[in-house]
């Protein structure tokens, strides 16, 4: 039992600071907008410049933070060895991509669209070495049971984040992109100098045998991690470059960059569901009703997203003012796109148990590969033509693509009966509200508001009756009663 409560606690300290961490970080979207104007181009390059460290710093880590702790708790393998052949490995390669960016920075840069700014290419090629080296410590910190210490790391860094960007962009007044990249640097290089005890305290030691265990274990890790995190960031990567015009390609990014912000909204709340989801699934694994429970617990799921997306589009016009300029407007018609492509990757999430409750996990790389495939292609081919929104719909095919997969393979391999009828009311039910709410003709803001409301409250209400039914709530039987 007091293991137990231990793991509940940790999961708790774990979840609410990534979750906190992602709402404050959030904060810096009308920071940065504000004071970059959507023409200067300014948040394009932000937004271009943090996708390429997504992707490095994946590739850079090579899914080290999982093996070790795979090798860690194997029983088998001293883990403190395991941590020093992963933390050197680790650091030799981002060092080794460090000096060689470095020494080719220029052309770098000049590929990349900055050859006016190299540095700020290289400013963040110091950033991700750095979050690269941290990556094993961290998980290290996970291991040896610091939740409070992991969790104090990672607030910090983004409350002197913000408190720095706040500094410079409002009571300087400051525009410069390039600040927001120094201010990274700032920040990682002083959670460098917290984190010295990790690097303390045991011997280095890379042994080459277990490497090459971690190494084969890490490899397909790597190659699902790849894929999924370009279908995260590879319009924002592709975008400048198949754009036609290079100058009007980053205002147009930048545009796109900060409309999605809105659209993440939905991105942290199934993220919410996620800590408390994933849990329950493999708790309930062995229950002969577990089937039954993971259909109910999928509609739910879909109810709660589609409550969410109803509520994000029904007040999109007070949210719109997260983006700090009304010059970045303009892009908020891709937000219902990108939010359902959200949807489609949190059922896609929730389809995916089957093949991890089966042991046949190579089935999730197959569909990420196959869903990044048609993102980029999607992106690639209609950018040109159709701007940002080509960026919105490659999201909505690809993680649709991959959801699709998912459910199909999946009930031959491990059938589960989803109340397919049921969410499809449900979904129904959305799309003539949506439709209600946002096509009907009200131009007075606060009684457009409220017939919205009104709308949304006919989901709630819907919802009570039909899956929630009163009589089911305690106090509200026992009143009865």
């Amino acid at each position: 039992m007091a293991s137990l409560k231990s793991l509940a606690k940790d999961t708790a300290i774990y979840g609410l600071s990534s979750i906190i961490g992602r709402f404050l970080n959030y904060l810096l979207v009308p920071i940065h907008t504000s004071a970059m104007s959507a023409q200067s181009g300014g948040y394009g390059v932000v937004t271009n410049v943090y996708a390429w460290v997504a992707l490095v710093l994946v590739i850079l880590t090579c899914g080290m933070e999982t093996g070790f702790f795979r090798f860690a708790n194997n029983g088998k393998d001293e883990p403190m060895r395991v941590y020093s052949t992963s933390l050197l490995f680790v650091s030799m390669g981002a060092s080794v991509f460090l000096l060689l960016g470095l020494l080719f920075l220029a052309p770098i840069a000049g590929w990349m669209g900055y050859a006016e700014h190299p540095w700020y290419v290289g400013m963040m090629m110091i950033v991700v070495t750095m979050d690269a080296i941290q990556a094993v410590p961290f998980a290290c910190l996970r291991y040896q049971k610091k939740p409070w210490r992991f969790a104090t790391l990672k607030l910090l860094f983004i409350f002197i984040s913000i408190t720095l960007n706040l500094i410079y962009y409002k009571g300087m007044k400051g525009s410069d992109p390039g600040a927001a990249f120094a201010i990274n640097l700032l920040c990682t290089g002083f959670i460098m100098l917290c984190m010295i005890p990790q690097f303390r305290g045991f011997s280095y030691v890379f042994d080459r045998e277990l490497f090459r265990r971690l190494f084969r274990y890490c490899l397909p890790l790597l190659v699902l991690g790849i894929a999924g995190i370009l279908n995260q960031v590879a319009d924002k990567i592709i975008f400048p470059l198949v754009y036609p015009d290079e100058d009007q390609g980053i205002v147009e990014l930048g545009i796109y960059g900060a409309s999605v912000k809105i659209a993440m909204i939905m991105a942290m709340l199934t993220q919410a569901f996620r800590y408390a989801y994933e849990p329950f699934v493999f708790g309930k694994s062995q229950d002969k009703d577990s089937k039954e429970i993971y259909a109910e617990a999928m509609k739910f799921f879909i109810i709660f997203t589609l409550l969410a997306y109803l509520a994000v589009m029904f007040y999109l016009d007070i949210l719109r003012y997260i983006i700090g300029r009304g010059d970045y407007w303009e892009g908020l018609s891709v937000v219902p796109i990108v939010m359902m492509a959200e949807i489609f990757m949190g059922v896609y999430f929730n389809l995916s148990f089957w093949y991890k409750l089966i042991d046949e996990t190579k089935w999730g790389a197959y569909f990420s590969l196959i869903g990044c495939a048609v993102l980029i292609l999607v992106n690639v081919v209609f950018i040109p033509r159709f701007s940002y929104h080509a960026c919105a719909w490659a999201g909505f095919a690809g993680y649709g693509t991959a959801m699709l997969l998912s459910y199909f393979v999946g009930q031959k391999k491990y059938p589960i009966h989803y109340p397919l009828k049921s969410i499809a009311c449900y979904v129904l039910l959305a799309a003539v509200l949506y439709v209600a709410g946002l096509y009907l003709p009200i131009d007075n803001m606060v009684l457009r508001l409220a017939w919205r409301t009104l709308l949304l409250l006919v989901f709630v209400a819907y919802i009570v009756r039909k899956d929630l039914p009163l009589k089911s709530i305690p106090i509200v039987n026992r009143f009865i009663k």
